[in-house]
């Protein structure tokens, strides 16, 4: 599954948290506490969602606290990915504004930044991805538990605040999930001028990579504000989730 390594990550990161808990267990616990979190991890690792999120519950993390930390994993991914095709644009300019030079070094080179590029793209996607899986299984399961309520007024409240939290959550996904497709075309871009200059190595290919820069570096400065929207609301949203 596309969230396999992110959730893996992100519970190696809750286990190491869960350090100084372990700290304080009597000696009996310990090994009893050891095989959950390995069988958290392995669970995570083969995407067995409902089962990860029931094992990490028995060690005390609940899907609020796995979104939290997914939520915070996904903006990191995109802000390391803005820096990354930033980075990216400012070699393609630096190489095509060299005026000679070796030019199976300057596709090398402009081939390896369009490599990070993909990679940092499919870590943004893994971990929105994996957001999306354990928001969808909070939801159903707060669902589920609004039944459970004997009071009709804490029953309504409830259901408020679930309806809020989906629709604050909906237009996260909506900005993350936009800024991951605008990567698309910019890499889409960059992988059409890469291939050009490989199979064109003489002048006449750098000049015309040299007059396409224009529109890559428009490309590349909508999908940076993208990505900036997006993180800004990954911030709002894992606030009132702290504050919640």
């Amino acid at each position: 599954m596309r969230n396999t390594k992110a959730s893996f990550a992100a519970s190696a990161r809750r286990c190491r948290k869960s350090g100084r808990t372990h700290q304080r267990m009597p000696m009996n616990v310990r090994p009893l506490f050891n095989l959950m979190v390995i069988a958290c991890l392995f669970m995570a690792a083969n995407g067995c969602s409902s089962m990860y999120y029931d094992a990490m519950e028995k060690v005390g993390i609940h899907k609020r606290d796995i979104l939290g930390e997914r939520i915070e994993d996904a903006r990191d991914s995109q802000h390391d990915a803005k820096q990354q095709f930033n980075s990216a644009l400012e070699r393609f300019q630096s190489e095509l504004n060299f005026d000679g030079g070796d030019l199976q070094n300057t596709y090398q080179s402009l081939n390896r930044e369009l490599e990070r590029s993909q990679a940092r793209a499919d870590v943004v996607r893994d971990r929105i991805d994996a957001v999306d899986d354990v928001a969808t299984a909070l939801f159903v399961e707060w669902r589920q538990e609004i039944d459970q309520y004997s009071s009709a007024k804490l029953r309504r409240l409830s259901n408020q605040q679930l309806k809020q939290t989906q629709r604050r959550y909906h237009d996260l996904l909506r900005a993350m999930r936009h800024a991951e497709q605008r990567m698309q075309p910019v890499l889409r871009t960059f992988q059409d001028q890469v291939l050009f200059l490989k199979h064109n190595l003489n002048a006449r290919a750098v000049a015309s990579m040299r007059g396409e820069f224009g529109s890559i570096e428009n490309d590349v400065a909508e999908l940076i504000r993208d990505m900036e929207a997006s993180i800004a609301k990954a911030d709002a949203f894992i606030e009132e989730l702290a504050a919640a």
